[in-house]
């Protein structure tokens, strides 16, 4: 959901390239038609699929891992992002990141979009903005010009300001996915999908995907 706004948002100023990973991820299949799809409808110059193994070889997470269960997002939805869950790849966004500005470099790009939030997540070390500044400090010092920049302009802002910025965008939120776990229908239950549905509910909006399961305070 955060990377469809993040994708029109981009759209909506700069003339865009779109980079999607396969990393071993339990919903790869239906993450990278849903890229595919939102690359198309925020026109896209180009759509880049890149394949990356070694997450899964590595493990340690719920989303790569097969031995390790994808939990249910906590009950009292507060509690979400207490800690650092189970669902987080082991340094995940450095490996995006530095692919892409690696294409940025190659295509002449100044920017790199990227749909990290901080607020209303489930806690995620590589979605926090003083990651994002120490990484600039490294494409400032490790590449040839040092003057591209990653941007994350959603970062400070709720999920549910997320939502109505996407509507006032155009953003295809029919097309994205959210689910940690199901591919044909969102399992509803998972950390991903609880967030989601909280903030569509409190933009005062409906969540256009498929839902095996509504947790309680959603269907009310």
């Amino acid at each position: 959901m955060d990377s469809t706004v993040c994708a029109a948002l981009a759209a909506r100023d700069y003339d865009v390239y779109a980079l999607h990973f396969s990393y071993g991820q339990r919903t790869e299949a239906k993450e990278l038609a849903s890229a595919k799809e939102i690359a198309r409808l925020t026109g896209a110059k180009e759509f880049l699929p890149l394949k990356i193994d070694l997450f899964r070889q590595i493990g340690g997470s719920a989303l790569t891992d097969s031995t390790i269960a994808v939990p249910d997002a906590p009950v009292e939805e507060a509690a979400i992002g207490a800690e650092v869950p189970v669902t987080y790849v082991p340094f995940r966004n450095a490996h995006f990141l530095s692919a892409a500005v690696s294409w940025a470099e190659v295509l002449g790009a100044k920017r790199v979009f990227i749909g990290a939030v901080e607020q209303d997540s489930s806690g995620y070390p590589d979605c926090r903005p003083a990651y994002y500044d120490a990484f600039n400090e490294l494409i400032r010092r490790g590449t040839k010009e040092g003057d591209i920049r990653i941007e994350t302009p959603l970062i400070h802002m709720r999920k549910s300001e997320i939502v109505r910025l996407g509507v006032e965008l155009g953003a295809p939120f029919h097309v994205s996915w959210s689910c940690y776990s199901g591919e044909s229908e969102a399992c509803g239950v998972c950390e991903s999908c609880v967030l989601r549905l909280r903030a569509f509910r409190e933009a005062g909006g409906t969540d256009p995907i498929p839902y095996a399961s509504l947790p309680s305070a959603s269907k009310r």
